[in-house]
């Protein structure tokens, strides 16, 4: 083993044995990872890593995203020592009713922290979404003599980390785009949570990584911190490609559990830690010790990270008087603001009965939004001719050095890292994290776009958009049982119920061209939010809106879009999405039998629930029970709305392999099966 000084090694261990006291007395947490990988961190955080500590917000910072999450004592231990705003007290409570210092780190919870993380791979794809936004933000606004935009993404990764499929999509896509400023430190430890990696994980890293295009080193002793140093310094020096940083470790470094999956996430034990202290030099009591030499050292990081800033500080006032108007779009960019002016053009669709896909709709307001809203970046699954997403003229991100480079017929003219349409290729899953990892960089508002159906390969990165608040918009067409020929593989049923379950994510299926409009208006607004469009690929008709009311009722979830006659409605039809249209033409047939119906469009639950309640009995009168719901989706839900003596028209199977029309006229999507439905409820 080598170690630099005494003093690396003190600071090391002191990372170490904070981690291990924290675990020891929550008596709940994961020790394996912080002894084994303690000095590649402290190697990065106190020779490399660029931050302030007393501003964790500086935008130039570099980023730091613990993929594995489990390991969190380390980045806490490394929070509080240089210098961040979590106290040696804060770390005592880890895992504990309200805690500063969750079991997994949390964006927004901890200072510091620039991302959730936990579940194995999320982090990685969310590093190279950091990496793609420092790449676009450099493209867009350094000018020379002015580097205004210039840091660099780090990450620890774990065996599950690379295990899952997110990471491989990730790992592609970043070394396709040669993102030469993404580094990931891989704790190389030959065991799992259950076993050894020799029962599952055998193949060759370096070699598959390098496949990839990343620039690959090896560290043979992960304690051995000037080679760390070393690897880091060819990374840092290596432009062209991502590095991953292969450091071999051992897991419980220096416990009687060292190299066993038993020190991955237990406690060790008071006998134990007693013990691995012993073995590494370590007093033994008090617990949480911090010697005052090493807390010194980690909190230069403090006067480093000020210097930093200022530094900063001086070139963005250089800027500013030689770009002002580049300084002040930038400004409103980190602000996560919208300009003055950035809704002027969007377009207010004339009625027309043959009307729109709202995935056309859909395009036509983003085109007309991106010109003026420079923050609006994204692309598709390999798949914006179909989701109508990309951005016209607005160029392609992709390396630079890739330009002219069509021989396999892409064309590549406009090829740059300063290009705002992402092309993920088939790669849902790593598109929801590297949006979620644009969004949590902060200067942007990125979408991603593929069919509804393929929401179940996001839905982890989606759920984990909604718990960091991040502001992340996904367009997602091809909506119901009416894509039609391609069959129930293709048709999205359960779909949007499983995503309205998820907490704090607003969900708009909306019903025409300019609710459409609406809907991406509150998509752009909603800053501390994911949106989640859910766009059809068959026309719908364009509502008269003389006729009907405004479509500016989306914002509230659910409106009446057409009353009664004698405003005494006799039953209720509600709907959203391609059914509105449905259900306004039921309300016509019904209308001449002197049937009295109130027509509500519900694009979004979530919107309509945040209502107070004296508006939502006013849409949904309680003294109406005769309610019928109309959706091309699982009935689930649903009932909450119709109440106990309503009805809900659904789709609780699978779908079919037909034209559109035909198959929604054959699961009851039709005038008459909703006048029946909703008759009945008039009997009794």
């Amino acid at each position: 083993m080598i170690v630099a000084t005494q003093l690396d090694q003190q600071c090391v261990n002191t990372i170490r044995f904070l981690s291990v006291d924290m675990v020891q007395k929550a008596n709940s947490g994961h020790p394996g990872l912080p002894l084994g990988a303690a000095p590649m961190a402290y190697v990065l955080w106190t020779r490399w890593l660029r931050y302030n500590p007393k501003n964790p917000h500086w935008f130039n910072r570099d980023r730091f995203v613990l993929s594995a999450g489990h390991g969190s004592a380390l980045l806490y231990s490394l929070l509080h020592l240089t210098g961040y705003d979590l106290s040696l007290d804060d770390i005592k409570q880890f895992r504990q009713w309200g805690s500063k210092a969750p079991g997994h780190p949390e964006r927004g919870h901890t200072p510091g922290v620039e991302t959730t993380t936990g579940p194995l791979g999320q982090g990685f794809g969310n590093a190279v979404g950091m990496a793609i936004a420092e790449a676009q933000l450099a493209a867009c606004y350094n000018r020379p003599g002015h580097a205004l935009i210039d840091h660099h993404t780090f990450a620890i990764v774990s065996d599950g980390d690379l295990m899952e499929g997110v990471s491989s999509e990730a790992a592609s896509l970043a070394g396709h785009l040669k993102l030469g400023k993404l580094t990931c430190l891989y704790d190389d430890n030959y065991v799992t949570l259950s076993a050894g990696t020799d029962i599952s994980f055998t193949e060759n890293r370096a070699l598959r990584f390098e496949a990839y295009g990343w620039h690959t080193i090896s560290v043979a002793d992960g304690n051995d911190v000037e080679a760390i140093d070393a690897a880091l310094a060819a990374a840092y020096a290596e432009t062209a490609r991502p590095s991953l940083i292969l450091v071999r470790t051992h897991i419980g470094f220096g416990s009687p559990e060292q190299d066993s999956f038993k020190a991955h996430g237990s406690a060790l034990g008071v006998d134990d830690v007693r013990k691995t202290k012993q073995t590494l030099g370590w007093p033994t009591e008090p617990d949480f010790l911090i010697p005052d030499e090493a807390l010194a050292h980690f909190r230069e990081a403090v006067v480093r990270g000020a210097q930093d800033e200022a530094a900063w500080n001086d070139r963005m006032s250089a800027y500013t008087k030689a770009f002002p108007d580049m300084a002040e779009e930038l400004r409103y960019r980190l602000r996560d603001e919208l300009p003055s002016g950035w809704d002027t053009d969007i377009p207010v669709f004339d009625a027309d009965a043959k009307g729109l896909a709202t995935r056309d709709a859909s395009g036509k307001v983003m085109n007309a939004i991106a010109p003026k809203l420079h923050a609006l970046t994204g692309g598709s699954a390999d798949l914006d001719p179909s989701t109508k997403t990309a951005l016209k003229g607005m160029g392609d991100f992709n390396p630079p050095l890739l330009k002219n480079a069509d021989k396999q017929g892409s064309d590549s003219a406009g090829w740059s890292y300063a290009g705002r349409n992402l092309h993920f290729g088939v790669r849902e899953h790593a598109m929801g994290a590297i949006v979620n990892g644009l969004a949590a960089h902060g200067g942007f508002i990125p979408y991603g776009s593929t069919f509804l159906i393929f929401s179940d390969y996001m839905r982890p990165s989606i759920r984990l958009a909604a718990l960091m608040g991040l502001h992340v918009v996904h367009v997602f067409t091809h909506d119901s049982i009416a894509v039609g020929e391609d069959g129930p593989t293709h048709q999205p049923v359960e779909q949007l119920a499983g995503l309205r379950a998820i907490p704090d994510l607003i969900v708009i299926r909306p019903g025409d061209a300019n609710e459409t409009a609406v809907a991406w208006r509150v998509a752009l607004e909603t800053p501390n939010r994911p949106v989640l469009l859910v766009l059809t690929r068959q026309a719908l008709p364009t509502l008269d809106r003389s006729r009907y009311a405004a479509a500016d009722g989306l914002r509230r979830g659910a409106y009446v879009l057409s009353d009664a006659q004698n405003g005494k409605p006799d039953l209720i039809l509600i709907a959203s999405g391609s059914e509105v249209a449905l259900v306004v033409a039921a309300q016509q047939k019904l209308l001449a039998e002197k049937i009295q119906v109130r027509i509500v469009s519900m694009p979004s639950w979530e919107l309509f629930d945040a209502q107070p309640l004296e508006y939502c009995n006013a849409v949904l009168p309680p003294a109406v029970g005769a309610r019928l719901a109309v959706e091309a989706g699982v009935s689930q839900g649903w009932h909450r709305y119709v109440g106990s003596r309503g009805d809900v028209l659904a789709v609780d199977r699978f779908g079919a392999s037909a034209p559109g029309a035909l198959v929604m006229r054959e699961y009851g999507f039709t005038v008459d099966t909703v006048c029946a439905r909703a008759k009945a409820l008039l009997v009794g």
